[in-house]
């Protein structure tokens, strides 16, 4: 149970006012005696009221006295004669009671308020905080779309180089495609044809040249498995006659790992192609 809102929901406020009904009574009886935590806010409650209605309930204490005095004296103080004092029946004043009530359920009132008060400002900044958060998503979201609109505007491009990466070996339903615009030594990877790599294990994307074969590093792809596009940029300074793709250990490795190989493409000698 969360101790916390059910002290500042109010009801032991009105618990001590009074303005509960039999069953709630009850339950907020039983909630105190299991839970020490609430017992201590409502003795609180009690106590913060006793202080508020003290300066404000009217004392009868000052005409006690004079009271007692006449009572016992009779009509006529100075008879020996001993006479029978009638006993008086008190009359209580009900606007002192009416006062002690109203101060109490005023206590009571301000309390509760003082409680919603905290609860709509912390309501305030949870919805600001919410606020902001879609802000955040909302960025986010153009970004993306920002960034999808450059990956379209690249692989349009005429003189873009589009180079097919098959699947190679025990591994025919791995793809993938390079485009690769030389003028700025710029490579969009689409891997969207490759699977999840293994534990451990991470793919890396190589420059060939042909004869003799010299594999080159592009880098690896670190972020496959949280990008959920699957395209990488890369960088590519060489004069690369082919792409290859291969499986290596986490953080890459020297040299491919041809039983890995997964996709394989040749660089076509005009755009586009």
């Amino acid at each position: 149970m969360d101790i916390k809102s059910y002290i500042e929901s109010g009801i032991l406020e009105l618990y001590v006012a009074g303005a509960l009904s039999e069953q709630e009574n009850e339950e907020v009886h039983q909630m105190i005696l299991q839970y020490p935590e609430i017992k201590h806010e409502v003795e609180q409650i009690e106590s913060a009221i006793v202080n508020l209605t003290a300066s404000v309930a009217p004392s009868e204490r000052r005409n006690l006295y004079p009271l007692i005095i006449k009572n016992i004296q009779g009509e006529n103080p100075k008879d020996d004669t001993t006479k029978v004092v009638p006993i008086q029946k008190t009359t209580y004043n009900w606007v002192t009671y009416t006062g002690w009530a109203a101060a109490l359920f005023l206590a009571a009132a301000l309390i509760w308020m003082f409680n919603t008060r905290n609860r709509l400002e912390t309501v305030i900044a949870n919805q600001r905080m919410e606020m902001v958060n879609l802000e955040d998503q909302v960025e986010e979201a153009r970004q993306d779309a920002l960034a999808s609109q450059k990956v379209l505007a690249t692989i349009r491009a005429r003189d873009i180089i589009e180079v097919p990466l098959a699947g190679q070996t025990n591994f025919e339903n791995a793809y993938a495609k390079v485009y690769w615009d030389k003028e700025t030594d710029e490579i969009l990877l689409d891997a969207q044809g490759l699977p999840e790599p293994p534990r451990g294990k991470v793919y890396q994307v190589w420059s060939l040249k042909l004869s003799p074969l010299t594999p080159t590093s592009l880098g690896t792809l670190d972020t496959f498995l949280a990008d959920d596009n699957k395209i990488f940029n890369l960088i590519n300074e060489y004069e690369s006659e082919a792409f290859g793709i291969t499986l290596e250990p986490e953080g890459g490795s020297e040299s491919p790992t041809m039983e890995q190989l997964y996709t394989l493409g040749a660089v076509s000698s005009s755009p586009g192609q």
